[in-house]
């Protein structure tokens, strides 16, 4: 919901329904990356309710355009760090599954290993006094 001025759309309050501090400081630090943007801040009327007012203040661009835009910047920041992490995460499983097929393969060398000494002494003729 948008609370703003009939005359000047440089300046208006936003209500966020259903949000809280992580997306009301996220879209707060996008605002301020915007050199359009003269003061972006937000506040949360009361612990019990569940919305965020988000204030914007621009040099003359409509204050909604410059919310809009600082929003699909948020989304394209938060898709970029979704591939890193994904990415990442594929990586690692990777590395995981060739350290346990090494894993695997010592401990199959091991054994074979054992089972060589093992003969080795069945083998070998030791009498007893």
């Amino acid at each position: 919901m948008e609370h703003g001025s009939f005359t000047n759309d440089s300046f208006a309050s936003f209500t966020l329904a259903e949000e809280d501090h992580t997306l009301a400081n996220a879209v707060r630090f996008m605002l301020n990356q915007d050199p359009r943007v003269t003061f972006a801040g937000y506040s949360i009327p009361h612990p019990s309710l569940e919305c965020v007012n988000v204030r914007v203040q621009t040099t003359g661009d409509p204050a909604r355009e410059v919310l809009k835009d600082a929003c699909q910047e948020l989304m394209l920041m938060n898709r970029h760090v979704r591939s890193v992490f994904d990415k990442a995460v594929s990586e690692f499983k990777v590395e995981q599954a060739r350290l346990a097929a090494e894993e695997e393969k010592n401990r199959k060398a091991e054994e074979e290993e054992l089972k060589k000494q093992r003969d080795l002494l069945a083998s070998m003729d030791i009498e007893s006094d």
